[in-house]
């Protein structure tokens, strides 16, 4: 089953096809979802990974949170389900 992160603290010129790349050391990456301001468009400056197992995704966390990534020392965690109003 695919797991869930969440990467915080990214560039802002971080693309996904970059990150897809950087997080592919680490498994099979499902999914990359870059989070941008609807209205400019831009990046927020954090976003989402699906690795394919839960065991890819601690290699993921383990071997990526707080290392340098395009300038910046990054946080990836396990993502945590929005809750519903």
């Amino acid at each position: 089953m695919a797991k869930k992160l969440y990467v915080g603290n990214l560039s802002y010129q971080t693309g996904e096809d970059t990150l897809r790349s950087f997080f592919s050391e680490f498994g099979t990456v499902e999914s990359v979802k870059l989070i941008t301001d609807r209205d400019s468009g831009y990046s927020k400056g954090f976003g989402f990974i699906e690795m394919s197992n839960d065991d890819e995704a601690q290699a993921a966390i383990a071997g990526a949170n707080g290392k340098d990534f395009d300038g910046r020392k990054i946080k990836v965690n396990e993502a945590i389900d929005k809750p519903r109003r």
